[in-house]
């Protein structure tokens, strides 16, 4: 029976056959459909078999928060699609980020992150980290002279999203990457917007990449989960013992639903992003609008760093209402198609206003030093016709 889940074979896939093929485990029954295990432990033939996996002796599953087959078949395919040597998925995209951060510092350690964030990241790194001794400071993502400033002067992680939420500023990552290497430090990628389709941190020098997986991996709505991928070595030795030990783990069910979802990952995401690069355009010159950013429009002024890294331009773009805040929630209230949630990568098409939600959490100067104001809302572009999502967003602004 074919089984995907290992072999020289697989690299040379391509990866709408690594999101259907990869990782691929049948039981003796030859399902087709990616068999579910809900089960919290496992049986052992015998007491000696227990203390063998226990001491990771010999292979096997010993307890859901560990592992189970359904989360190992996850793990194995997004690998492949994202080109890692490892993978493991967390119960949700902020479990696997505050682990991807958290698990490799210490006290006296210095972080150095990029500005535009999201709201829960940045509250991590100037609220939480400084509660265990670690410095912290932020950059403007774009102003390497400021990247190189800081790294020079020490740190042990680096934070970036590229784009990041929620203007899709850009960073690039193959020279943060290269400051990275010479100062000892850690890189780690959110890689959310951009989706392993479009973007490949690792192949640009990140060291770890994040997901949350509820995103565009799932990409229906359904569950949450979060992945964290790098090298074998790192993983064993920094993220096994902090997963094992603090239990972000993914639920077996989360895990077969996000399994189901990658199968035509690639598909919705770069229709979903062929449609938002004609909506981006649609609406830029209408009068209710301040400003758009897209990340392959060549007025974002990160153009150049998005067109060097990602295949495509993504599903996301943010829009700034004149009037403010009054604006923008009429703009939001009048929506007929689309709805508002703070919810991303779905596909149905979905808007929110950051600095009221997802980014609600920071000031309003700090939400300034990342370019947020009041006037500014997020946009997840879905899998509806684009007529129709073109009629609803010009009918919503002539109302703003």
């Amino acid at each position: 029976m074919a089984d995907a889940s290992g072999g020289d074979a697989k690299k040379g896939w391509k990866p709408a056959t690594k999101a259907v093929r990869g990782g691929l485990m049948r039981s003796e029954h030859g399902e087709i459909a990616e068999a579910l295990y809900l089960t919290s432990g496992y049986a052992y033939d015998s007491a000696e078999q227990a203390m063998r996996r226990m001491a990771g002796e010999e292979p096997g599953f010993v307890y859901s928060r560990y592992g189970s087959p359904t989360c190992e078949m996850l793990q194995q395919r997004l690998a492949l699609i994202e080109g890692a040597e490892t993978c493991r998925v967390t119960g949700s995209g902020m479990g696997a980020i505050s682990s991807a951060i958290m698990a490799p510092l210490k006290t006296g350690d210095r972080v150095v992150a990029a500005k535009a964030l999201f709201g829960s990241c940045r509250w991590i790194i100037a609220n939480q980290m400084p509660k265990y001794g670690i410095e912290t400071v932020f950059v403007d993502g774009a102003d390497m002279e400021a990247w190189e400033r800081e790294i020079a002067k020490g740190c042990q992680l680096v934070l970036i999203e590229s784009p990041a939420n929620p203007l899709l500023d850009g960073v690039d990552v193959a020279a943060v990457s290269d400051l990275c290497r010479k100062a000892g430090a850690l890189l780690v990628v959110d890689n959310v917007f951009a989706t392993p389709i479009l973007q490949k941190p690792l192949e640009l020098g990140a060291d770890v990449v994040v997901y949350s997986a509820t995103k565009h991996m799932d990409g229906q709505g359904r569950v949450m989960a979060g992945a964290i991928l790098c090298d074998e070595a790192r993983m064993t030795e920094i993220y096994d013992p902090w997963l094992r030990h603090m239990g972000p783990a993914a639920s077996p069910f989360n895990a077969w639903v996000v399994l189901k979802g990658l199968e035509t990952l690639k598909l919705r995401v770069e229709e979903q992003s062929r449609s938002a690069a004609r909506l981006a355009d649609a609406i830029a010159d209408h009068p209710a609008i301040a400003a758009v950013r897209y990340p392959h429009r060549k007025d974002h002024p990160h153009y150049e760093v998005h067109k060097k890294q990602m295949r495509m331009g993504g599903t996301m773009m943010a829009l700034s209402v004149k009037g403010g805040q009054e604006s923008a929630f009429r703009f939001l209230n009048a929506l007929e198609l689309v709805d508002i949630c703070n919810n991303l990568g779905d596909t149905k098409s979905l808007a929110c206003h950051p600095s009221t939600t997802t980014h609600r959490a920071l000031s309003d100067e700090e939400q300034a030093t990342m370019g947020l104001d009041r006037s500014w809302i997020r946009f997840s572009v879905g899998l509806e016709d684009a007529d129709d999502l073109e009629a609803d967003l010009i009918q919503a602004l002539n109302k703003a």
